[in-house]
């Protein structure tokens, strides 16, 4: 019985031993990790279309009136909080329907300005995204890297294993 209990541990440390010789070593392979995102919205041409952007006549208007409403929201709410103990329920009812009103009008500003920005990067990441393929299958070649993983599942990487600059110098390069 004993020799058969030897046998059978022989045997299997055998078979676990080969499935081991088997399985790739995860330390041999090259991982790298890289943040798309803000690869692209780093590069110099992305940074030349939000420049433009905020130049442009109808997005400085925009903002010009989004800081005016918030200041308006702000001057409100401080005369409100000043007259709060003497004021009547008819004013206060007043104020608040002026608020209601400056809170739509910040709200609807904001939403444009949020709509502009999100064109844009919509607009940029289309405009870069054949670079971006082109670069990282460029990088991945050079760096013999078989395994690439986004920034966004990865919990923990050290600084090393990040080749986001890497591949905004390329496309700043591919994009000249």
């Amino acid at each position: 019985m004993r020799s058969t209990i030897v046998k059978l541990s022989v045997v299997l440390a055998c078979v676990l031993a080969a499935s081991l010789a088997a399985t790739p070593v995860l330390a041999a392979d090259k991982i790298a990790v890289v943040d798309i995102g803000r690869a692209i919205f780093s590069s110099d041409v992305a940074q030349a279309r939000q420049k433009q952007l905020q130049g442009a006549a109808e997005y400085s208007q925009l903002q010009v009136k989004y800081d005016s409403v918030a200041a308006d929201v702000q001057a409100l709410q401080k005369q409100i909080e000043a007259k709060r103990m003497t004021m009547s329920k008819e004013q206060g009812a007043e104020y608040q329907k002026k608020m209601e009103y400056l809170r739509a009008d910040y709200e609807l500003v904001a939403r444009k300005l949020q709509a502009e920005v999100k064109a844009l990067q919509s607009s940029i990441m289309e405009e870069l995204q054949p670079s971006v393929q082109a670069s990282l299958k460029e990088l991945v070649e050079q760096g013999g890297i078989t395994v690439l993983l986004t920034r966004e599942a990865v919990i923990s990487a050290s600084p090393e294993m990040d080749i986001t600059d890497k591949l905004v110098e390329r496309l700043n390069s591919k994009t000249r």
